[in-house]
């Protein structure tokens, strides 16, 4: 199912689309004072793992030009027992440096988070600038909690059911190993 905004489609990724992604999420953050420089390495690890749960492109014209990761996240309630199921964890979300500021991330994060609620996701979380994902809905909440991370910057959006509280913990192919 293609998903479109005027002549940008929103789809699932292919094999064929990988050496493209990496090279659009590296040419993307190069330079970013937030970047890790681990973000292409990131999606191909979530990829390798099983746990990259939705990896949609952006195409212009035959031309990817944007790309955002979704993966699950646990969070931890009291005692360290899983509070909910069904969460995930929005990014990377990268655009070809020539294209950013055009819409291109807002159509994709738009796209992947109606994706997530079709298939009953419960919630997303996010890290990232306030300003930018508030526009989505998202909102910190000192329910849930990301360690080492400004509470401010950390922001969750509720798709379905009520909203669990914890210690969220994305996927091993986050962490520096």
């Amino acid at each position: 199912m293609k998903e479109s905004a005027g002549q940008m489609h929103f789809r699932p990724e292919t094999a064929e689309d990988r050496e493209v992604i990496a090279a659009l999420i590296e040419a993307a953050f190069a330079g970013a004072a937030h970047a890790s420089g681990r973000e292409a390495e990131i999606v191909a690890g979530l990829r390798r793992a099983g746990g990259l749960t939705l990896s949609l492109v952006a195409e212009d014209q035959g031309a990817v030009v944007g790309h955002v990761a979704f993966s699950p996240v646990s969070i931890a309630g009291e005692g360290g027992a899983a509070a909910a199921d069904g969460w995930f964890g929005l990014g990377p979300v990268a655009v070809r440096p020539d294209r950013q500021r055009g819409g291109v991330g807002t159509g994709l994060i738009h796209a992947g988070l109606a994706r997530l609620r079709d298939a009953g996701a419960r919630g997303c979380v996010v890290l990232g600038d306030p300003a930018y994902y508030r526009r989505f809905g998202f909102a910190p909440d000192p329910a849930l909690r990301l360690d080492g991370v400004p509470p401010e910057y950390f922001m969750r959006l509720v798709l379905a059911g009520p909203l669990p509280a914890g210690r969220v913990t994305y996927h091993p192919a986050f962490d520096r190993s």
